[in-house]
């Protein structure tokens, strides 16, 4: 029996809490939270767990093998040092750290601890993403040539960090799992509309190898909720949207044929070649509807018990971190081409 400690019960804390309860193997003996509401409400949902108003108790408690630390990014790094301090595996909220060193720094402490990160990067656990990747690994789509996502709303904005550190890491984390390319470098614009240097409004560019392009829109002061992405292949493309209840993958037998070797011919060769587009079926692939946190917390428990090595673990976290970083720069860059 894996006994985990959640400290954070506020948007994501009940979410990740009720999870791990409801997992076998796992049960959930104490949430940690300084507001007196929350762990109220906390105690109401979970009677047979202890309620702490210090988060400390609950990293040093002995009792505890794994700490869910589901707070502001703010807060990741020292929370997450003295759990590893303490001998206590880590499932910790998206995004990882709030810098890259910070990050390197804890990664190189679990090793050293032998013990597990987990970054809740919960996309990867849809049954959406998971087919994606199965499309992909099966060679169905052919060589990726692009990657696009739009993931706008109205609100939430948030005080202590931009639209891009907020909403960028769920696309950013899916982008990492499904294209097996390190990026080489980014470029972004963005706007910070109520004056305290925040962007709301950012559009990302990522650049990998082999001419693989990826564009992420990401925006707080959107009029409607789209959640989209697009990855066009070499053999087929495919559309994925969150926000249907069925069809969530569609995969066309779309393409364009006859262009190899135009980049090695003159220009006047090009123009008189002959560019063929194809057209063909377009089906829907049954995905699995399954909520992606109940898949996660099983699959954290399954890798304490079996010393497995988590795909989304501290160094698939630095990955995400580092492009962050990366962006930002290039936003307060005026757009400029940042190397990662």
């Amino acid at each position: 029996m894996i006994n985990i400690g959640v400290i954070g019960y506020g948007y994501w804390g009940p979410n990740v809490a009720r999870n791990f309860q409801e997992t076998a193997g796992a049960r959930v003996v104490a949430i940690g939270d300084s507001d007196d509401g929350a762990l109220k409400r906390a105690s109401q949902r979970h009677p047979d767990s202890r309620m702490v108003k210090n988060y400390r108790e609950v990293l040093k408690a002995p009792d505890i093998d794994a700490v869910a630390i589901v707070t502001p990014v703010s807060t990741h790094f020292e929370m997450a040092m003295e759990a590893l301090d303490n001998g206590k595996h880590i499932f910790i909220e998206k995004p990882f750290t709030a810098s890259s060193p910070q990050a390197q720094a804890l990664i190189e402490l679990a090793d050293r601890r032998g013990l597990k990160i987990m970054v809740d990067h919960t996309f990867l656990f849809t049954g959406a993403v998971q087919k994606m990747k199965e499309l992909i690994g099966e060679g169905v789509l052919g060589d990726l040539y692009y990657f696009d996502s739009i993931r706008v709303n109205l609100g939430l904005i948030q005080k202590d960090v931009n639209v891009v550190w907020d909403l960028a890491p769920h696309d950013l984390s899916i982008m990492d799992h499904l294209i097996a390319k390190d990026p080489v470098a980014v470029m972004a614009t963005g706007v910070a509309h109520f004056h305290n240097d925040l962007e709301d409004v950012a559009y990302i560019t990522v650049y990998f190898p082999d001419n693989v392009i990826a564009h992420l829109n990401v925006n707080w002061l959107s009029p409607v909720k789209i959640r989209t992405t697009l990855i066009g292949g070499q053999k087929k493309m495919l559309v994925w949207n969150d926000l249907v209840s069925d069809e969530k993958i569609r995969v066309y037998d779309k393409g364009v044929e006859g262009l190899e070797g135009v980049q090695q011919e003159s220009l006047e060769a090009a123009h008189g070649r002959r560019v063929s587009y194809r057209s063909g079926d377009m089906w829907a692939p049954k995905v699995n509807q399954v909520e992606a946190l109940k898949g996660e917390a099983a699959y954290f428990v399954d890798c304490l018990e079996k010393n497995l090595t988590p795909e989304n673990d501290g160094r698939a976290g630095l990955r995400v971190v580092r492009m962050l970083e990366a962006i930002v720069h290039s936003l307060k860059q005026g757009g400029a081409l940042v190397r990662i």
